[in-house]
């Protein structure tokens, strides 16, 4: 058993080997404001089943890159964009995008897989990929990771207002004069990029969370528009840097430790959701007279109706 937790958890060492890691600590803050900042988009678009998509054709691309010995970081971007093209191109409905995505992610692992299994190199390369690597981020790959990133909070920062507009009622922002086909596909670009870049730290398999379940944490205690991304932008980096200040102590891919960290903010952040609403619904029960063993109020047809009736019987 204390092999099993020194493995996991083995600090020896541990300010010699710091030192390796600074790109990819430096890496994993700049992932964590992009994710951040896109995953409440994300979230509010529907979008999340996307990422997955995106991320599968995108290690598509970055294996090819990895085989045939080009740029891994542009072989990611150059999958990620293909995949953002053909679903913001032929998924403009929910039910049509997600058909689509279930096409695309058994074709790009597929395709991933055939290209690492034709690579000839290092299998902790090909492992990297799927599940991140703590020191695969040299010098050449954080200029691209920091170039990216400015790229894409950028151009999020320019159509933020538009973007929450269409993202909360597409119809009354189409009819408001908002491109919001354009938008669509600007956005489907931004999160191609995000997820090509992600994929270098946490790999291909668990990008969602990155992207997702940060999002998913802060709307989980907040429906503000400024505090959503905010949190979302705080939990990220908690996740990022303590991941890979655990994964430097273990040893062991930086994966499992974001998406632990990543699991349990968002379970904290869902018990403070339901102390909360808990809360207030038994507030409202109080203000409105019923005293606090009243019974809930209806949460859907069926307890609308058993509600109706017990009503007219009184």
């Amino acid at each position: 058993m204390d092999d099993f937790w020194s493995q996991i958890f083995g600090f020896e060492n541990y300010g010699e080997l710091l030192v390796l890691v600074k790109n990819s600590l430096l890496a994993g803050a700049l992932l964590g404001i992009v994710g951040g900042l896109i995953g409440p988009f994300i979230m509010s678009r529907d979008l999340a089943f996307a990422v997955h998509g995106v991320s599968e054709l995108s290690f598509a691309g970055a294996s090819a890159a990895l085989l045939f010995g080009v740029n891994v970081v542009a072989g990611s971007i150059a999958g990620s964009l293909a995949a953002a093209v053909i679903i913001g191109a032929l998924g403009a409905r929910a039910r049509e995008r997600n058909s689509i995505i279930a096409v695309l992610m058994p074709f790009g692992l597929g395709l991933g897989i055939l290209f690492l299994a034709l690579y000839p190199g290092r299998s902790a390369n090909k492992f990297g990929l799927l599940t991140g690597q703590i020191v695969s981020v040299d010098n050449p790959q954080l200029i691209w990771l920091v170039i990216v990133s400015v790229v894409v909070i950028a151009t999020l920062l320019m159509i933020w207002r538009p973007l929450t507009f269409a993202s909360v009622d597409e119809d009354v922002a189409r009819a408001r004069g908002i491109p919001v086909s354009m938008l669509s596909l600007v956005f489907m670009v931004l999160l191609a990029l995000a997820t090509a870049v992600s994929i270098q730290i946490v790999g291909a398999l668990l990008v969602l969370a990155l992207l997702v379940t940060p999002a998913a944490a802060a709307m989980r205690v907040t429906a503000s528009p400024l505090l959503v991304p905010v949190l979302s932008v705080a939990f990220a980096l908690t996740s990022m840097v303590g991941g890979i200040l655990l994964a430097l102590g273990g040893g062991l891919p930086i994966s499992p430790y974001v998406t632990t960290i990543s699991f349990l903010i968002y379970l904290v952040c869902r018990v403070i959701g339901w102390r909360r609403d808990r809360s207030g619904s038994r507030a409202r029960r109080l203000a409105s007279g019923e005293g606090p063993d009243a019974p809930a109020p209806p949460t859907g047809p069926g307890d609308q109706t058993s509600h109706a009736a017990l009503a007219a019987g009184k």
